[in-house]
């Protein structure tokens, strides 16, 4: 197995910085603006651009303005992966209809971690419009879904394996393509 890294620590932070600055731009403010991270890097990953947000937008209330929503239940390959643990769900706000929810995940690759997203999503109310930021867009869209925010697109071959890796869970930040 041949590793190359693609993104360090500092290109990591700079995805992140400019993502949510796009975020802020496309919902014109950080009012109604609800970020939920899918777990696990997502959630992470939410927590940081939320972070981000708010060194410009002291406004930004962390505690009432992001979440994490877990998809597990709603996947179409439960039955693949039995043993798949279930997080809780953290909607911070009981109402969101007013709110731009801003699903955010590390990569994108089939469409199918969004797909169940969306209907975990609405199973819990219906937002006034959904956006989605990922670190990295790999392609192999099997779902005709796409991202709003992308950190880096990094187009590569089925074989290869795209690891993000956070301090959080791996105490080193990058993101490593493995073929």
């Amino acid at each position: 197995m041949t590793a190359r890294t693609v993104l360090d620590a500092s290109d990591i932070d700079r995805a992140i910085t400019r993502i949510s600055h796009e975020i802020v731009e496309s919902n014109q403010g950080v009012s109604e603006l609800l970020l939920l991270g899918i777990p696990t890097r997502g959630v992470f990953l939410a927590n940081k651009i939320a972070i981000s947000i708010s060194k410009n937008y002291p406004q930004f209330d962390e505690t009432i303005s992001v979440g994490k929503l877990d998809v597990t239940l709603f996947r179409d390959d439960l039955a693949e992966r039995p043993k798949k643990e279930v997080s809780p769900t953290l909607i911070p706000v009981a109402n969101f209809e007013d709110k731009t929810v801003v699903l955010v995940d590390d990569v994108l690759f089939t469409g199918r971690t969004i797909r169940a997203a969306l209907d975990a999503l609405v199973s819990y109310g219906r937002p006034k419009a959904v956006r989605l930021a990922v670190l990295v867009d790999r392609g192999h869209r099997e779902f005709p879904i796409r991202a709003d925010f992308v950190g880096k697109n990094l187009p590569t071959s089925s074989r290869e394996r795209i690891y993000v890796k956070l301090n959080e869970t791996d105490s080193e930040q990058c993101v490593v393509i493995e073929q």
